[in-house]
């Protein structure tokens, strides 16, 4: 359970080794930028169990690292104390959010507001695709929409 005063938010796509990683390091970096990385709980993980344990995906790095920005997560599972703990559960598509929503109602007592990363888009970018089968432009683009995305989530909870 985060501690009272903090704020989290769980960035989630279907195996957290593509765009919820991306999405966790940019919040994290704009939150320590901003003097306010020690008031959130920041974390991603999958709707599928597949990549549990493995590092993002090598190109998702490289573009992080081109934009200055580090993280050793490793992919994990959503759990159901997940929606017990996190403030906001943001995910990437329509097929993450319905298959969150199936989850949630599972668990008793949630108060967790999940909702699509994308809806934060000011250019109104409500998908965030998976860039997996396609090139290092594709990771750029996810990039570029999570820092759109991130920023006005930051702004919105500060």
């Amino acid at each position: 359970m985060a501690a009272s005063g903090t704020k989290s938010v769980l960035f989630v796509c279907l195996g957290n080794i593509c765009r919820s990683p991306i999405a966790e390091a940019v919040f994290r970096k704009m939150a320590t930028d901003a003097g306010v990385v020690d008031q959130w709980v920041i974390d991603s993980g999958a709707t599928s169990d597949w990549n549990i344990g493995s590092l993002p995906d090598a190109r998702g790095l490289a573009c992080l690292r081109s934009h200055g920005i580090e993280t050793s997560h490793r992919a994990r599972q959503v759990t159901k104390d997940d929606f017990m703990s996190f403030d906001y559960i943001l995910c990437m598509d329509e097929s993450n959010l319905s298959e969150l929503n199936r989850k949630a109602r599972l668990v008793k007592n949630d108060h967790t507001k999940i909702e699509l990363l994308g809806s934060y888009d000011p250019q109104k970018q409500l998908i965030i695709k998976d860039p997996y089968y396609g090139s290092e432009k594709d990771f750029e683009q996810v990039y570029e929409q999570c820092v759109r995305c991130c920023k006005v989530f930051l702004e919105k909870n500060s």
